[in-house]
C-alpha cells in the first residue's frame, strides 16, 4: 500500500510553503508554479519473516522540491525532511541540481516507510 506522504506534508508547515501544490507520480504539469513537491513510490517490498507472514512492507518513496532559487530548494527540502523524519527513514538525497528544462532548483529526498499490515 501507499504510505501518507501527502496527509504528512498537508498536517506539516510543508504544505503552506509548497503554493504550487503536492503531486503524486512525479508529475507536476507545464503549468505548475514553483515551489511544488512532487513523490512517487520507488518500490514496496515485504519484510519477510520465518514465523510467519510479513508483518510490514517496506515502502520506498521519493519526494522531490522544486524552487525557483537555491535557499528556497534548501528551505523547502529541510521542511520536508523534518515533517516526514518521525513517521518514515531518510535513506539518501539522491538529486540536488538545477533542471534547465524546468529552470527551477530540485532537490530530491528519498524515504523507508515500514507501513503495518492489517487482517489476519
Amino acid at each position: 500500500m501507499l504510505p501518507p506522504v501527502y496527509q504528512t506534508l498537508m498536517a506539516s508547515p510543508v504544505g503552506a510553503m509548497a503554493t504550487g501544490g503536492i503531486r503524486r507520480h512525479n508529475v507536476a504539469g507545464q503549468s505548475a508554479k514553483a515551489p511544488y513537491i512532487t513523490w512517487f513510490l520507488l518500490s514496496s517490498v515485504p519484510e519477510n519473516q520465518l514465523s510467519g507472514l510479513p508483518p510490514v512492507d517496506r515502502a520506498t518513496v521519493q519526494i522531490d522540491c522544486w524552487h525557483r532559487d537555491d535557499a528556497g530548494v534548501e528551505a523547502l527540502a529541510t521542511a520536508v525532511r523534518d515533517a516526514v523524519e518521525p513517521h518514515a527513514h531518510l535513506t539518501s538525497i539522491p538529486i540536488d541540481d538545477w533542471e534547465p528544462e524546468t529552470r527551477l532548483f530540485r532537490i530530491g529526498l528519498q524515504f523507508d516507510w515500514l507501513l503495518p499490515r492489517s487482517g489476519p
